[in-house]
């Protein structure tokens, strides 16, 4: 019986041995900063986690990276700029990640770079528009998001091709709302000087904006432009229809932030969202990556939803600290950022590097495609909607539906 106990001990500590590498290689703790709970939107930080966590178990499925799985610890930051930079603090010094991702509000992400660039940590923003999150410099804040000199740019020379004569605009009371509002009145003021343009600026906490709305039914505009997230953007839509100001024969709601993407779009805004033209940075007509059809065919099987660019956003920004760390063989944090600035990134949307002219155009992905199109009835997916403008392609006006007199 004693051969027999040792015989087995040795088979032990044998399967012991070969199982202690494994054990060892503790997962690569990545950091994401989202809102889970209001006043921030929420719809945003679940689908930035459902991009995040889809690529995530791809990768882990095929053996991590380095020979480690990844694990990814999240934190709420209600949208906060205060929450978002205790939240990354933690992570950092607490949780000891080695890179953050998933930075979806701007006016968060303004303070959360700050932390990241005194730790010197890789810090990925995901859908932060601010052309100031860039124009800081910081060379550990990477931008694979959306840009608010692009958008507005774009927008501007839409509603310029549209000779329209008068354009308001709401704008959100944060650094992304007021950043796009103002500069988008700048270079519509450029392409189409004749123009009227005014902007305001409104609570994103209110829950009725009333004062706002009623005076433009007396003298109502060509084009409401939004600047706004959910669900303020919700329900300042509501207010326009229920008062009769837009959709209407003489007024379109013209959305700059992607509204429609998210998947509660028509529950919340229902008639009042039909007719509204979008600026869009996904839509099924566009090209897609092989990688991004898997993600796009998880995120269905999971959610039973469509994929839109938030979740592909997201999905690209923990493929890049992948990559990163891949190109760098370390999860030092000085390495990854020295070679992500350097690598070819094979991204889910065409990523190939990053700017490094200064301003906006700091470390981010400058050529973005982007879309134009209209919802032209009630609960219709994005694939059915009236295409206005193709990547790469003019606007054409001609295509817009407006409702009847």
């Amino acid at each position: 019986m004693t051969s027999m106990r040792l015989r087995s001990l040795a088979a032990l500590l044998g399967c012991a041995a070969i199982l202690a590498p494994a054990l060892a290689a503790d997962p690569i703790l990545i950091g994401a900063s989202i809102t889970q709970s209001p006043p921030g939107s929420v719809v945003q930080g679940t689908q930035v986690k459902d991009g995040m966590e889809i690529v995530k178990d791809m990768i882990n499925a095929k053996g991590g990276v380095l020979g480690r799985q990844i694990k990814i610890l999240y934190e709420d930051n209600q949208g906060i700029p205060e929450k978002g930079r205790a939240a990354t603090e933690k992570l950092i010094t607490s949780d000891k990640v080695v890179a953050m991702a998933g930075g979806h509000q701007s006016s968060v992400c303004l303070a959360e770079i700050e932390v990241a660039h005194r730790y010197k940590v890789p810090y990925v923003n995901t859908n932060c528009w601010s052309d100031d999150v860039r124009k800081r410099g910081y060379p550990e804040v990477f931008n694979t998001s959306p840009y608010n000199t692009m958008v507005s740019s774009s927008m501007a020379n839409t509603l310029a091709t549209m000779k329209v004569k008068r354009v308001v605009a709401f704008a959100e009371n944060t650094d992304y709302g007021i950043g796009q509002a103002k500069l988008t009145g700048e270079m519509l003021k450029q392409v189409a000087p004749n123009v009227e343009y005014k902007y305001e600026t409104l609570d994103r906490t209110s829950k009725d904006f009333t004062a706002a709305v009623l005076p433009l039914r007396a003298n109502p505009p060509d084009v409401i432009v939004l600047s706004m997230l959910p669900p303020a953007a919700y329900l300042v839509m509501n207010q326009v229809y229920e008062q009769g100001v837009a959709p209407s024969a003489k007024t379109i709601l013209y959305d700059g932030s992607g509204l429609a993407d998210y998947p509660d779009f028509w529950q919340n805004v229902k008639e009042a969202g039909k007719y509204m033209l979008s600026y869009a940075l996904y839509h099924p007509q566009m090209q897609q990556t092989k990688m991004a059809q898997d993600v796009a065919a998880e995120y269905k099987k999971r959610t039973g939803g469509d994929i839109n660019r938030l979740v592909l956003q997201a999905a690209d920004s923990l493929n890049l600290v992948v990559q990163g760390i891949q190109a760098a063989k370390s999860t030092d944090p000085d390495k990854v950022a020295a070679a992500m600035r350097t690598m070819k990134f094979d991204s889910l949307r065409g990523v190939s590097n990053f700017s490094t002219k200064p301003g906006y155009s700091f470390q981010q992905w400058l050529d973005i495609p982007y879309v134009n199109y209209e919802l032209t009835a009630e609960k219709q997916p994005i694939a059915q909607t009236v295409m206005i403008q193709a990547p790469g392609q003019k606007f054409d006006p001609a295509k817009i539906v407006r409702p009847a007199k």
